[in-house]
């Protein structure tokens, strides 16, 4: 799909939610191989997801259009939802999720707060009366057997026939659980922020009982999101586990469908009270007992626990390391010869182990495992923390199935594999199903881009930064000196040097309007075990020396980077990381934006920040040590250069608190700045306007702080 006549690249970028919308997107694949599900909104401007179904003999096939369903109305999003929403990132309108039986037969999905269920073979959606139920679905889910679908409403959890039936709700009482700090189903805010769970309940395989967390966040501090640019609005009230501060009380339930309940205790190992404090993973498959894992209040411990008919349970595995144990996605489940998979650190490494012996090797970094099948399991990995490969591992060998290069994901049944491919060749990834006799793309209604990033990448070597630069279009070497403006993340979770189009296009549009753009991952973003736990302790100064030595490693590389004009721009850890750099480094860093940046460690959640910094109990001096040595507001009376701050009233991730106290320490120490207020906008700035003006604001503000010429 071709752009609309005069779009700029900051309107175009921030309209297709970067170039996500018209793209396959929630995969899934049925046991035999032939029918292959999947989303995609009719355009790459449309923010409404569809479902969609694609079988060898018909192709693709749309199944549901959302705006059919509404006929005509707008959807509205309960405050679950919009919670949910917020905690994935998920920008998108319409379908945005979906659950199906096990044979992909049968499917629902939740729409403006109303439930829908589809019948995937003869392509008919209808919808379930609910309203007994309470106002807005949350989370709908077929069991596998397709019989009943459960979903949560006002805070507990329901089912219902699928054929005929109304909703009965199996976690309602009273015995006090329905006030407004109980709630059953959801997955809590650390959960789904931190853990990568956004889910709350789980199904048996025979359809016939589910596992429900139940959570209580009556002890949890209460914080306010307030909207100043309308004084008569209240402020929402959020519990929020501050770190430090008390978590909520996350327990899981074995439910019968006759509402029968059974606590499932999750005992302290080793006799340590903290051992269970998070509940990490859950999964329950055919292919044996529902198996849970849980990681200790200071993450250095994760337990697999195995949960039998009556609710109690065996140790299976432990594991403990002393700075953190990751929780990675789809490990905790059982294979096909009935051995736990876990990914652990071996020999500063992510391997895959299946009762703990290892089944990948060496230096192979195994980041996920997408499928498990009787024979073998699929992974992503790589030896890069820039590429993603898709591997299948069986008991003898490990073998890659995607090209070394580009970033690739997938997903799997029977013979059937979809994978979805993004390298530094192509514009937008491409969408590929895989079966026996042969290969189909998927059409992807996405917008071509505007900008083709020209990535260059610095010579790097083991121990060293991962650096690339990207100069303006048409820019030849020796045609000038360039000001630079390095554009990292920094932090855990995120790499931003990958190899593919789409981790550079922003940068590229930055390099268009005179810029050498340095984009730099140092210690704590992704890599091996050693290279993120390098950040143990201490946020502040291992990140901000790898971006001066990738900015001095850039400048060896290309002389045409002028050092006398450095800036730095980032959001969320990489706006922690650009205000503190040009508050810590002003003799490196000429200006800086902070974007939703955090500056107070304390004022974070429990689940991130601990992880880093240890619990900030007055008994430790040494978590108090990391929490004072990586605060921003510490530091702040130091600041001599222009420093833009940018932040969304509305956030409910990293509090406005965090600007507004920084902003207050530089008022009193008589130190200049700017400070843009979004009102309205969360951690995610995803309206067009808001996204699109961001941008040029931010490339104002940097021609002012250098004094450069437009």
């Amino acid at each position: 799909m071709t752009a609309p006549s005069g779009d700029s690249f900051p309107r175009q970028n921030a309209r297709t939610l970067r170039y996500t919308l018209g793209r396959p997107r929630n995969v899934t694949v049925s046991p035999d191989g032939d029918t292959v599900l999947f989303l995609r909104s009719a355009s790459g401007t449309e923010r409404a997801g569809r479902l969609w179904r694609w079988t060898p003999s018909e192709g693709e096939r749309e199944l549901v259009d959302p705006a059919a369903l509404l006929a005509g109305g707008s959807e509205e999003l309960s405050a679950e939802e919009r919670a949910r929403r917020e905690r994935a990132r998920e920008a998108a309108g319409g379908i945005v999720g979906y659950s199906v039986d096990k044979k992909v037969t049968l499917g629902a999905f939740a729409l403006s707060g109303r439930l829908f269920v589809t019948d995937v073979t003869n392509v008919h959606t209808r919808e379930l009366d609910v309203r007994v139920a309470g106002d807005a679905v949350v989370d709908p889910r077929i069991d596998p057997t397709g019989r009943r679908v459960a979903f949560v409403c006002d805070r507990n959890l329901w089912v219902m026939d699928v054929a005929d039936g109304e909703p009965v709700a199996l976690t309602r009482d009273d015995d006090g659980d329905n006030d407004d700090s109980v709630s059953w189903g959801l997955a809590d805010f650390v959960s789904a922020e931190e853990l990568d769970r956004s889910r709350g309940f789980w199904w048996s395989p025979d359809g016939e009982r589910l596992l429900v967390q139940r959570t209580d966040e009556a002890s949890v501090p209460e914080w306010y999101v307030s909207s100043p640019a309308d004084p008569a609005l209240a402020p929402t009230v959020q519990r929020y586990p501050a770190a430090g501060t008390t978590n909520p009380d996350v327990s899981l339930w074995l439910v019968s469908l006759d509402g029968g309940r059974t606590r499932v205790e999750l005992p302290a190992v080793d006799a340590a009270p903290e051992d269970a404090e998070y509940i990490a993973t859950v999964s329950w498959t055919d292919r044996g007992a529902p198996v849970v894992s849980a990681l200790s209040r200071d993450q250095q411990r994760m337990t697999w626990f195995a949960i039998d008919e009556s609710g109690r349970t065996e140790v299976i595995r432990s594991v403990s390391d002393p700075s953190w144990v990751d929780v990675i996605p789809g490990s905790g489940t059982w294979d096909g010869r009935g051995r736990l998979l876990t990914v652990e650190v071996r020999d500063d490494t992510y391997v895959l182990c299946a009762d703990g012996a290892p089944l990948t090797p060496p230096r192979l970094q195994v980041r996920a495992v997408v499928d498990v099948d009787d024979d073998t399991i699929l992974v992503a990995a790589s030896e890069d923390a820039g590429r993603q490969q898709i591997w299948t591992v069986s008991e003898r060998e490990c073998t890659p199935v995607t090209p070394a290069d580009g970033w690739h994901a997938a997903a799997r049944g029977g013979e059937t594999l979809v994978v979805s491919s993004a390298d530094l060749t192509r514009p937008l990834p491409k969408t590929t199903i895989h079966t026996a006799k042969t290969s189909v793309e998927l059409e992807s209604h996405a917008v071509t881009p505007l900008i083709e990033p020209r990535v260059h990448f610095v010579p790097s070597a083991p121990g060293r930064p991962r650096v690339v630069v990207l100069f303006p279009s048409g820019h030849e070497p020796g045609d000038a000196m360039l000001p630079v403006l390095l554009d990292p993340y920094g932090g855990p979770h995120h790499a931003r040097v990958q190899h593919h189009q789409g981790a550079f296009r922003e940068s590229q549009w930055l390099a268009d309007q005179g810029f050498a753009v340095v984009v730099a991952d140092g210690r704590g973003t992704p890599g091996s075990p050693s290279w993120e736990r390098a950040v143990r302790g201490d946020f502040a100064d291992p990140t901000l020396e790898d971006q001066v030595v990738g900015l001095h490693a850039a400048a060896h590389a290309f002389p045409d980077l002028d050092l006398e004009l450095v800036a730095i721009r980032g959001w969320s850890f990489g706006g922690y990381l650009s205000a503190l750099a040009v508050i810590d480094r002003p003799d490196v860093f000429h200006a800086a934006i902070a974007g939703a940046p955090v500056t107070d460690w304390r004022l974070y959640d429990t689940g991130y920040t601990e992880r880093y910094l240890g619990i900030p109990r007055e008994s430790d001096a040494e978590a108090q040590q990391a929490y004072e040595r990586s605060s921003l507001l510490q530091r702040a009376a130091t600041l001599s250069r222009p420093l833009q701050l940018i932040h969304g009233l509305a956030d409910d991730n990293v509090f406005v608190a965090h600007t507004l106290q920084l902003s207050q320490v530089l008022t009193e120490h008589g130190r200049p700045h700017e400070v843009i207020p979004l009102s309205g906008i969360t951690h995610m700035a995803t309206q067009e306007e808001v996204a699109e003006n961001l941008l040029l604001l931010q490339v104002d503000f940097l021609r002012r702080a250098l004094n450069l010429s437009a």
